[in-house]
């Protein structure tokens, strides 16, 4: 018998349910199919977006995707040589049909157990989608690109060759990475630590993100920082470029240092939207 939403939450926010120390229900791994199985279809997310346009995580969700590395045991799984995976026996990749609409081009991709990914999704070889990431319509995620577990990306988003979107699974209330949706994502970058890239928005190519880095705001003359209780947030249609910023201490000027600095040079307008433009014949 499946769990209604209100249950399979209930259940899962018991503190109990990740306690080594005392026996799991006997009906865990129902308990952690059925929540799987609405990740996969999307009817349920690590993180979720409040009216007023903040985001924060979705403790319950994120306590049924742990569930599975307490019940799972590991085991082979099915590979093709020289390929071999050991991994828990609640997480295997991912099994897409033709009737997902995802194309997953030949060549060591994977998609793990609880992820969602839409339709018109394109994903290059060798990338990785990771347990609890939800991944939305039209998306591309180009070659070695990774999606890491948890992370939410949005519609029309094009996540360039090594991009590396970090993910989160512990501890249990901190949020993902956001990426919004039509953002672009250059090559080489980087977004870490529940960053959150608000839609439109252009990272080019080597930009890293944390939640310490003070991106300089060149257009709007201020500083976007990340505070106690919240996430750096790049503004929706920033266009972000790596940059530098002069050490001033005595040693770091006698030594010319500088340190790694993104600045928002401008915000998107139609020139910048036809340098980025996504051709949709590709899809």
């Amino acid at each position: 018998m499946a769990f209604t939403l209100a249950e399979l939450e209930a259940r899962c926010n018991d503190p109990l349910l990740l306690d080594g120390t005392v026996s799991l229900p006997p009906d865990a791994q129902r308990l952690f199919d059925h929540a799987v199985a609405l990740l996969e279809q999307g009817e349920i997310r690590a993180a979720r977006r409040d009216p007023d346009g903040g985001w924060h995580a979705v403790p319950w969700v994120k306590r049924a995707i742990l569930l599975g590395f307490r019940i799972g045991r590991v085991v082979e799984m099915p590979g093709q040589a020289p390929f071999h995976f050991l991994d828990k026996h609640t997480y295997p990749t991912r099994e897409l049909r033709v009737e997902h609409q995802v194309r997953v081009v030949p060549g060591g991709s994977t998609i793990r157990r609880g992820a969602y990914v839409a339709p018109n999704v394109v994903c290059m070889p060798p990338m990785y989608i990771n347990v609890g990431a939800y991944v939305g319509r039209g998306t591309m995620v180009d070659s070695h690109a990774l999606v890491g577990s948890c992370a939410q990306i949005g519609e029309r988003v094009h996540l360039s060759a090594a991009a590396q979107i970090g993910g989160v699974l512990e501890p249990i209330n901190a949020s993902p990475v956001i990426i919004e949706d039509d953002v672009i994502v250059g090559g080489n970058c980087g977004v870490y630590e529940g960053t959150v890239v608000r839609s439109r928005a252009v990272l080019g190519a080597g930009v890293i993100l944390t939640r310490g880095t003070p991106v300089y705001d060149l257009v709007k003359e201020t500083v976007h920082r990340a505070t106690g209780d919240h996430p750096l947030i790049i503004p929706a249609g920033a266009v972000v470029v790596p940059g530098a910023r002069r050490v001033t201490s005595d040693y770091g000027e006698a030594l010319g240092l500088s340190l790694q600095t993104p600045v928002i040079v401008k915000y998107r307008d139609e020139k910048t939207d036809a340098a980025t433009a996504l051709e949709a014949w590709l899809r």
